[in-house]
């Protein structure tokens, strides 16, 4: 057997581009995430889904990642983060018009995003496909898309901190919500917590947040 006969074929198999075995979504083949984050995290994607996007983009193809560009700062003025959500999607539905999105907000973030939520009609309700929030100072109680963090209802009768004065889940958006409030977190569960405490610093390393969020959102895109 002549060796150099067959090195071609080796050499074409050893250089071969590596196989995605991610799963692709019929009905979202392109997706982008729009995260918006929380106070005083810097400028980039929000601690709170930098796992469960690492979890969700290594299973299924087809994403992009927005990192919802404003201040985040203290005092608690979002408005260019909405409009920066909103703009985004505005302008990539232009260019593509089928494209999926998923909102994400943490904290001042979920603020941001429950403040564009209203204005999203038309197409662009259309297009976002799912909505995550972590830690939402308007969580509203009684609705149907309040989970504690292992997908549970000891949060779901409980307000934010200020649900009094801020914008809520609109009912026409409650189907594709869900809004996670880990029991005891002072922002989203003023009943049993106080103020920025250890459980709403909690959800970035929370394995079951991240989790929930990761199978929320797969199932929101069909994948």
């Amino acid at each position: 057997m002549n060796f150099y006969l067959f090195l071609p074929i080796i050499l074409t198999l050893t250089n071969a581009a590596p196989v995605d075995r991610r799963a692709t979504s019929t009905t979202c083949p392109t997706y982008t995430i729009i995260n918006t984050r929380g106070t005083a995290e810097p400028q980039g994607q929000s601690s709170g889904f930098r796992t469960m996007n690492s979890q969700l983009t290594s299973t299924l193809s087809g994403a992009n990642v927005y990192n919802t560009v404003y201040p985040a700062g203290i005092d608690q003025n979002s408005t260019q983060g909405t409009q920066d959500i909103i703009n985004k999607i505005t302008s990539t539905l232009l260019d593509s018009p089928d494209e999926c999105f998923i909102l994400e907000g943490y904290s001042q973030g979920a603020a941001a995003t429950l403040n564009a939520m209203p204005q999203l009609t038309g197409a662009s309700f259309d297009a976002v496909k799912g909505v995550l929030f972590i830690g939402n100072p308007n969580h509203k109680s009684g609705l149907v898309c309040n989970v504690d963090n292992n997908g549970g209802t000891t949060t779901r009768d409980v307000n934010g901190a200020t649900v009094a004065t801020g914008q809520t889940v609109p009912e026409n958006w409650i189907s594709k919500t869900l809004d996670v409030c880990i029991f005891g977190d002072g922002v989203c569960d003023t009943a049993h917590g106080i103020g920025i405490n250890l459980q709403h610093l909690q959800y970035p390393t929370d394995t079951p947040t991240q989790n929930l969020g990761t199978e929320f959102i797969l199932k929101q895109l069909g994948g």
